[in-house]
């Protein structure tokens, strides 16, 4: 559990309350570090053991040990303010029960999160419903509100019921030892709306009582024309701009026009399903049933896995053959064998080789034109597949249309529009790596064969430079 910084918590709290008689709510109090800087203050924690933290801490708060949303849905009270730092818990690891409750509850208030979404945007969005007329939060907040799909919802919702909204990104990590990368947001006037977003940058950040004054205005049909993605408005104004000239320019396309890109195989038990070359010849494993395979990103080289790749692989006896079973293929004994194995017994056990009928033959597998690199550190790689290697889902397959080659795919690749086009449309993983989903490739922007940018090199290659500090690539 990662407590907010005691000056995080103080700036906030100074900025939200105006006067000593406004009421100010902490939907997830944890120690109670905010309740302790204002002493008209309800809290809601459902963790026992914090509840008696903040309740020594901050002895004149009202603190219900309750689940937030059980409590928003019954309670009467009003706030002029609200403040904390919400729990980030990802969709696969919240409670099945909250998490339908949460967004039930948003749903009513016509916030419409997907299940992929993480906590602390419903615990926003219901905390903002909680105000009273003209009522204000302040929040720290995951940065993901800057790239996530599903916090647009929270943001559509906020700009529909603040006068002002502002997003204070800060680039050096607040939480030390927290991978995940922390913003501010300032929510003021609940019950009107705004047709833009306030966003400051900065370097570090220093307690203060009030907001920066420095800061850009995004108005909401230019945050939408970006996807709905506040992470671009990191850059200059300038770049910014002919970043969106050039993506709508006839001189570029997108990589979704010429090339579909997808997720590799899951088997949902990797070591048993890629053999080494030595432990195939000890099953006796005929080569009908190996393929090779490209298993995550670290094994591709720079530009294309050859022939000669992959005998360096078997020579080095690593585990790259996918034990590739077709529906309704015959097995020799020797791959009956070894599907009676223990190792095959424990693999059965798992939750993807338990929902597969049978449970060895693993759906989805091909064999794509190029490789695409799923996690990065210095930039998205495309690696052509001039051996007809499968891969797993580690990295993303590349199947051409349209008559593309790789050859003038991977020319386009190299180009600075191309590496700045992946930095915004992708997005930080934490510890500098750089994540592209396959709906994320499909919008990346390249030049097209016949297009010259030689003018523009230099201020692309600055912008890449500038999302790479954002994400602490060194």
């Amino acid at each position: 559990m990662y407590y907010t910084p005691v000056d995080v918590a103080a700036t906030l709290v100074k900025w939200a309350v105006r006067h000593a008689s406004d009421c100010m709510l902490d939907p997830s109090c944890g120690d109670g570090r905010f309740l302790s800087f204002h002493r008209n203050s309800i809290g809601v924690e459902q963790d026992r053991d914090a509840t008696l933290r903040a309740a020594a801490r901050a002895p004149w708060a009202a603190i219900h040990e309750s689940d937030f949303f059980t409590w928003a849905r019954e309670t009467p009270h009003r706030f002029d303010c609200a403040v904390g730092n919400p729990p980030f818990i990802r969709y696969q690891r919240w409670q099945t029960e909250v998490r339908q409750r949460a967004l039930a509850l948003c749903e009513r208030l016509g916030v419409p999160f997907s299940s992929l979404t993480s906590s602390w945007a419903p615990f926003l969005a219901v905390t903002a419903s909680l105000l009273n007329p003209g009522g204000r939060m302040a929040f720290v907040v995951p940065a993901e509100i800057g790239h996530a799909t599903y916090s647009t919802p929270l943001l559509e919702y906020l700009a529909r019921n603040f006068a002002t909204v502002r997003i204070v990104a800060v680039r050096r990590k607040m939480f030390t030892g927290l991978s995940e990368d922390c913003w501010l947001l300032y929510a003021e006037g609940f019950g009107t709306r705004t047709d833009h977003f306030e966003i400051t940058l900065q370097e570090d950040f220093a307690y203060t009582d009030r907001l920066p004054g420095d800061c850009q205005r995004v108005s909401l049909s230019e945050w939408r024309s970006f996807r709905s993605r506040l992470r671009p408005f990191l850059l200059p104004a300038r770049i910014r701009s002919l970043y969106r000239e050039l993506a709508g320019s006839p001189m570029t396309v997108r990589l979704g026009d010429l090339a579909r890109v997808g997720i590799g195989y899951v088997t949902g038990a990797n070591d048993f399903f890629h053999l080494r070359p030595s432990e195939a010849a000890n099953a006796c494993i005929p080569q009908e049933f190996l393929h090779p395979s490209v298993r995550n990103g670290r094994t591709l080289p720079q530009k294309a896995v050859t022939h000669a790749t992959v005998r360096a692989w078997l020579n080095r006896d690593e585990p790259v053959l996918f034990l590739r079973i077709s529906q309704g293929q015959t097995l020799p004994a020797s791959v009956r064998r070894y599907l009676d194995t223990p190792e095959a017994q424990l693999a059965q056990r798992t939750y993807k080789c338990r929902s597969r009928e049978p449970w060895y033959v693993v759906p989805d597998v091909h064999v794509p034109d190029a490789f695409l690199s799923y996690m990065s550190g210095d930039g998205v790689a495309l690696v052509a597949n001039h051996a007809k290697c499968v891969c797993t889902n580690s990295v993303h397959g590349v199947m051409l249309k349209n008559g593309t080659s790789v050859e003038s795919l991977q020319r386009s690749w190299g180009t600075p529009l191309a590496r700045l086009s992946c930095e915004l449309e992708g997005h930080p993983l934490g510890g500098g790596l750089l994540k592209l989903e396959p709906r994320e490739a499909a919008n990346l922007v390249l030049p097209n064969a016949r297009a010259q940018m030689v003018g523009e090199s230099a201020s692309l290659d600055e912008g890449i430079d500038v999302m790479k500090r954002w994400r602490h690539y060194v």
